[in-house]
This record gives C-alpha cells, structure tokens and sequence, in this order.
C-alpha cells in the first residue's frame, strides 16, 4: 500500500499548509487509529484517517503596564504565547501544563521580578491529576539534577542536584486517581513532575518521567504570586474528564 509522510497527508485532510500540519503533530494534537502520531515525517499509509485535537484558545487574565498574564492552554508552547502577543516571557511553562503563565512588559519590572523568583519569593500552586491513591500531605525536598540534551531538557533527582521543595496536599481521590495541590517555591526544570513519579504518583499524561500516555499531561498552573500581584486560573474543563471537577467557591 502506498506511504507518505504524515504531516503531508494530515495537510491534504484538513486543508492546511504543510508547516501548519506539521506544527499539530509536533504538538501532540493528531491521533491516527487511536495512537498519538509522535513523529511529523514518519511514513504511513495513504488512506490513514486522522483525529485532530484542537486546544482551547488562550485568554488574558490581567494586565498593567508591568504584565500580561495569560491563561495558556495545554499543547501550546510558552514561546508560542510569547509569540502571539508580542510581549516577552518573564517565566515558562512546559507545553503541556495549562494555566497562568506571565509575559512582561517593562524592563525594570522584569529586573525585580527575576530577583524575586532567584530569592524563592515568588509562591506558585499547580494542580496535578496523578495515578495511584495519595491521601496524606508529603513535602519532597529531594534535590534536582537537570541535564540539557539535544532532545530537550532531562531532570532527576540526584544528591549532585540543586534544593527543590515541593509540598504536595491531596484535594480529591476518585478511583486510583489523586487530584493534588503542590505549592513550590524552588521552579527547577520539571521540578513537580519528577518528585511525584519518585513516590510512585506520576502525573497523568507524563510520557517522561511518568511512562504513561493520556490526552495530555494532567499538570496546571493555579496560582501565583509575586510583588504584590496574585493570579489564578482555574481548573481547565479536560481535568473533568477524569472525574476531577471543582466549583468556584472550592477553597485550594
């Protein structure tokens, strides 16, 4: 049966460029026959059907003449967000992590703020839907080694590492799920993400440190906190599709 490279059929599907298609795979968007299509150039039949995925737009939270903050939907990277508004980034978030994500707009600020989070006085409160059942607070302080490859960034846990605290609090148990609040004020390099799968409760989603696949990685930036502003963003509707649903008058 005739082959041809995946991003080029999933243009001729959707009526897009190739560039573009070729960005929704790489993003984890397309599903071919039930399995995510992982790489943009690999040779698959013709007559392939695909599944595409399309996130949620992302939206403005606050802004002054100091930030923008935005409200960053999963599958789009934060140099993606940077790009769309024109405005640079004060910090990042991997591109599966969804909620409040802060680009800056005056220089001076961005100085102090980047000495804030190097002074750990920046407070920050993700939301991760993990395996397995965690009923007990725990605070992890493991230190985190990250090594930078040419795949991307690799972090573990190591005594060679630098001080990483993350105090992890169960919200909700349903089935073998955890719905937890883990509030940090160290931001090492995938910090949350490998502290959890060191205690056997992985991150939903986390196909790296927690070996398994899901619609996306289950982890969100809540809230944060700095020089005197506080932001929030709440819980996207995909975490419902686990079970996992919060009102609004819902105390984190």
């Amino acid at each position: 049966m005739a082959q041809d490279k995946a991003y080029k059929l999933l243009a001729l599907q959707e009526g897009i460029s190739n560039k573009e298609a070729k960005e929704l795979i790489d993003s984890g968007l397309v599903y071919a026959k039930g399995q995510k299509i992982l790489i943009a150039r690999a040779l698959i039949n013709q007559n392939t059907t695909f599944k595409v995925q399309h996130p949620p737009k992302p939206s403005v939270i606050f802004e002054d003449e100091n930030l923008l903050v935005i409200n960053k939907p999963a599958f789009l990277t934060s140099e993606k967000i940077s790009e769309i508004y024109k405005t640079p980034l004060l910090h990042r978030l991997d591109k599966e992590t969804s909620g409040v994500l802060m680009l800056v707009k005056n220089p001076e600020f961005q100085k102090t703020a980047i000495e804030a989070f190097k002074k750990m006085q920046v407070n920050k409160i993700y939301l991760a839907a993990t395996k397995g059942i965690l009923s007990e607070e725990i605070t992890l302080n493991d230190p985190i080694l990250t090594i930078k490859t040419k795949g991307g960034a690799y972090s573990k846990i190591s005594k060679d590492g630098k001080q990483a605290i993350s105090k992890i609090t169960p919200i909700m148990v349903v089935g073998k799920k955890s719905l937890l609040k883990v509030e940090i004020k160290t931001g090492r390099t995938h910090q949350i993400r490998v502290h959890l799968a060191s205690i056997n409760s992985p991150i939903i989603g986390d196909e790296k440190y927690g070996k398994n696949t899901a619609a996306r990685m289950y982890l969100h930036a809540y809230e944060i906190e700095l020089l005197g502003y506080k932001f929030k963003a709440e819980l996207p509707n995909d975490f419902k599709q686990l079970g996992f649903e919060i009102s609004r008058n819902f105390e984190i």
